[in-house]
């Protein structure tokens, strides 16, 4: 009897250390930035309904911004000084598809064929898409595709025509603040933004010649890191930071300059002294 409850309580010990090491991994994974776009576009998915879930539990009208890191087209080579020379011409079918898949995932039980679509600027590639709900016309989800302050008016029709239930998606917004709006539509612009909040980001800027990476998700807020000249991903996240806030510029070369105390031109240097040039260096 005794040996048997030992055995029990063995087992329970080792499913407790199983579900451990499998939250730990989960919780390791769930900190990387997404490896391939795939993956991002299943981490925008979980991401966006985890936040329009929150945002209905509070009983906003869900308006939320998608930043997606749109991959670069198969033909783009190292010497290409820009990869988008088209600009955002180039940037829309790819951009669309996209977005026409993660509608796709993040309206439950709905499939591609009920995502309608309109041009609502041409010259400016900015378009309406509209995924449709199975279940109710409450869950669908409108999504605008590259607006721009030009499209101002538009967003505020649209915005009406959704009205308080149904979900409004800007995805890869063409604006930073409401001073983009010009001098006389700031005020009116600030109203109409502070209505919006996260989903998912994933952007990459160039902070003290360094590549870095930010990510936002509902479940962990904004994450960044570093990604060095050997492609090693450094975590430069502060304890001290708020994460519901995307990290100042600032902030973070402050702490790229703690993790990072020589910057790249200085490191490349002695890259050089110590293997030589590359054209030099023995295969």
């Amino acid at each position: 009897m005794t040996m048997m409850m030992k055995h029990d309580e063995d087992k329970a010990s080792d499913a407790g250390c199983r579900l451990i090491i499998i939250l730990l991994c989960n919780k390791l994974c769930q900190a990387l930035i997404p490896a391939t776009p795939s993956e991002q576009t299943r981490r925008a998915i979980t991401s966006t309904r985890d936040t329009i879930s929150k945002i209905r539990e509070a009983n906003k009208p869900p308006r939320i911004y998608v930043d997606y890191l749109i991959p670069l087209p198969a033909e783009t080579s190292d010497a290409d000084i820009d990869p988008w020379p088209g600009g955002l011409s180039q940037q829309y079918p790819y951009a669309e598809d996209i977005l026409r898949e993660i509608l796709a995932g993040v309206v439950e039980d709905s499939t591609p064929d009920k995502c309608s679509s309109q041009i609502i600027s041409a010259s400016d590639c900015c378009g309406l898409f509209i995924q449709e709900s199975p279940n109710s016309p409450e869950l669908d989800v409108a999504a605008l595709l590259f607006p721009g302050p030009d499209q101002f008016d538009q967003m505020k029709q649209i915005e009406e025509m959704v009205g308080p239930k149904r979900t409004l998606l800007v995805f890869n917004r063409q604006f930073k603040r409401a001073d983009d709006f010009g001098f006389f539509k700031k005020k009116e612009a600030q109203a109409t933004l502070d209505k919006y909040q996260w989903a998912f980001a994933f952007q990459e800027i160039a902070c003290r010649g360094e590549d870095v990476k930010l990510v936002f998700e509902q479940s962990v807020g904004w994450k960044a890191s570093l990604i060095d000249e050997n492609g090693k991903e450094i975590d430069i996240m502060d304890d001290t930071w708020d994460v519901s806030l995307r990290p100042d510029y600032l902030e973070l070369e402050k702490k790229i300059n703690e993790v990072l105390p020589e910057p790249l031109w200085m490191r490349k240097m002695q890259e050089v002294q110590e293997k030589g040039l590359k054209f030099q260096r023995k295969q």
